[in-house]
């Protein structure tokens, strides 16, 4: 049986994940690690942001359990845990294309963000 106290919590967890994907550039990061698994000098050099920026915004996806980090030798290297959450942002984006097309506002670039 949920609770609603479990409710909560499952909804607060929600938002936590949402939160997440508040940010472009996050976005960005996640994509890049759907790739394939890069350091944190990689990230930063595909999404156009500083190491330090990279670094607390992997940490912000690590603590949401949506990416993984793994030492190889000197480098700690991120990969997205569960590829699911790329249909997700998909689907969200499918979304908005739609939404856009029915207010006439849609850039063809909306279409693929890859």
């Amino acid at each position: 049986m949920v609770t609603p106290t479990l409710t909560q919590e499952i909804t607060q967890l929600h938002a936590d994940i949402c939160s997440a994907l508040a940010d472009p550039k996050r976005i960005l990061i996640l994509y890049a690690l759907a790739e394939q698994p890069r350091n944190v000098s990689e990230v930063a050099g595909e999404v156009g942001i500083s190491q330090p920026a990279a670094s607390r915004h992997l940490n912000i996806l690590r603590e949401r359990g949506m990416v993984s980090a793994k030492r190889e030798g000197q480098a700690v290297v991120y990969m997205l845990v569960d590829a699911r959450t790329i249909q997700a942002l998909d689907l969200l984006r499918a979304v908005l294309a739609d939404n856009l097309r029915t207010r006439g506002l849609l850039a063809e670039t909306f279409l693929d963000p890859h």
